[in-house]
């Protein structure tokens, strides 16, 4: 009688209807999944489709409000991520947190090292178990080496063992070689091919296509946090992938004007930086929405942090109108007209702990003050006129800025920056996380501050935002720019081939 194959005898673990709705937002509506033993599944999907969610309802972070866990048959819980690794399930995440000062076998086993009798760690245990785990990924590490001694793809190497320490049976690799060289990727597949050999489970998370075709057996698509479709590897092309995706419609909440192009308000040359981003040239016009698009590390971010001056660029010039500007801190970029309404607005943007309307007028002061005293009077003006135009729902312009919801936050931060009348205004995700009535709101603004004149950035990992809003669209891969759309070239399908570097990649022509 003929064995059967993995895939055959079954999945070790299945996912059946998992829903997870956090205020405002379903992340997963009822989606599936089966891992079976000894192949690769590619979990595959743009950013916001669910994939981070679903790795955390795998792993035990967040609790699933709806659904079944399944595995070996048997429906059960993970309550706790200590659960999921009884369970035999394990991640091995882009950036998982190591400890330098500590030694290899130490940070493999922090949390579960053996004991001896006396309840004691057993040391020379658990450098010996490290060892047979090095030794089965064909790692050639001493167990009793500090980490800080060690190079990157080496620490690597020490986060897959640590995964591995608990004899896991699911494999969970999330962007794993985000940060590994041409040729540690390959010692990468080397070893995803051991874990299949010993009949691990692997789900497999990237967003290079190169990647999922070269080791994945099978494929599962999500989009929106809903399940679109599932099958073999061999069964499906690039182009099939591209379009589960991204198959969905701009719809009313993008009220997008017609543009009217003016001069160049922001001309960006050959911007670098040494670790981020290389060769960043493009041309912004006055009354243009130039939308940013790119897929988790493509450097978007980190270029704008720069025209901002957060972050200093290597070499590269920027002009403002006619005039050559160095950016070299973010007063300098407010006093040459450019602002940054960061992704992260809780951290970047608002100071919480202060009421609404110091939020709107703190870079604004010399405009509130005189004599170096603040005039209270013209601070609420300022902030009720920009927090008006934003439709801002707030019970008052004292309220703590902390108490705002996500939405109506984002607005306080975007009016703290038109207050200063900027010629070129970033916005950062400016949309992330907040309802669609706010979503709304925020791009119908925005559409106006581009009709009157203001040159816009936006970036956005929304394909259909970025399309609904943008005049043009520049998408970057791996700090460098990807492609350059306008016109009918502004396509899903083109967004995401030249995001994940899929060959025959265009450039439209203007508009």
């Amino acid at each position: 009688m003929q064995a059967m194959s993995p895939a055959a005898a079954g999945p070790v673990l299945s996912l059946r209807g998992i829903v997870k709705s956090f205020p405002g937002v379903r992340a997963l509506d009822g989606v599936h999944l089966d891992l079976h033993p000894g192949q690769v599944t590619a979990l595959i999907g743009e950013n916001g489709a669910g994939k981070s969610t679903i790795v955390k309802v795998l792993t035990g972070i967040y609790q699933p409000d709806e659904g079944q866990i399944i595995v070996d048959g048997a429906e059960t819980r993970f309550p706790t991520a200590q659960a999921a690794g009884q369970a035999g399930v394990t991640a091995i995440h882009q950036e998982t947190v190591l400890f330098d000062e500590m030694t290899v076998a130490e940070n493999i086993f922090i949390g579960h090292a053996p004991r001896d009798r006396w309840g004691l760690i057993d040391r020379r245990a658990m450098r010996d178990r490290a060892r047979r785990i090095l030794d089965a990924i064909g790692a050639d590490l001493d167990p009793s080496a500090r980490l800080v001694d060690l190079g990157i793809a080496s620490k690597h190497l020490v986060a897959i063992a640590r995964a591995l320490s608990i004899d896991a049976r699911v494999v969970i690799m999330d962007e794993p070689t985000a940060a590994l060289s041409h040729k540690e990727i390959h010692e990468l597949y080397e070893l995803v091919e051991k874990l299949k050999a010993q009949g691990k489970a692997i789900l497999f998370i990237s967003h290079k296509f190169d990647e999922i075709f070269r080791i994945a057996d099978r494929w599962t698509v999500f989009r929106d946090g809903q399940f679109v479709a599932e099958g073999a590897m061999a069964d499906v092309t690039e182009s099939d992938l591209v379009q589960m995706m991204v198959g969905r419609a701009v719809d009313q909440i993008y009220p997008k004007r017609p543009a009217r192009i003016g001069p160049p308000a922001l001309t960006v040359a050959g911007y670098c930086h040494p670790t981020e981003f290389e060769d960043i040239s493009f041309t912004l016009h006055q009354g243009e929405i130039l939308g940013f698009y790119g897929l988790v590390g493509a450097g978007r971010s980190e270029v704008m942090q720069a025209l901002f001056g957060i972050t200093q660029p290597s070499k590269g010039a920027c002009r403002i109108g006619d005039q050559v500007r160095a950016i070299r801190s973010t007063a300098q970029a407010v006093e040459a007209g450019i602002v940054y309404v960061p992704e992260d607005r809780g951290r970047q943007g608002a100071v919480k702990g202060l009421p609404i309307f110091q939020n709107v007028t703190l870079p604004s002061l010399a405009r509130t003050s005189r004599a170096g005293f603040l005039r209270l009077a013209e601070e609420f003006a300022m902030a009720r006129d920009y927090t008006q135009r934003l439709d801002l729902r707030a019970a008052s312009l004292d309220q703590d800025v902390a108490l705002l919801s996500g939405g109506n936050q984002q607005k306080v931060v975007i009016a703290k920056w038109l207050a200063t009348r900027p010629r070129v205004i970033i916005l950062d995700e400016p949309t992330k996380g907040i309802d669609i009535g706010s979503k709304a709101a925020v791009h119908d603004f925005m559409s106006e501050l581009a009709a009157e004149g203001l040159a816009v950035i936006m970036v956005s990992s929304e394909i259909p935002e970025v399309l609904g809003m943008s005049d043009r669209i520049i998408v970057m891969r791996e700090g460098r720019i990807a492609g350059e759309f306008s016109g009918d070239r502004m396509t899903p399908e083109n967004l995401v081939r030249a995001a994940v570097g899929l060959a025959g990649t265009d450039s439209g022509a203007a508009a």
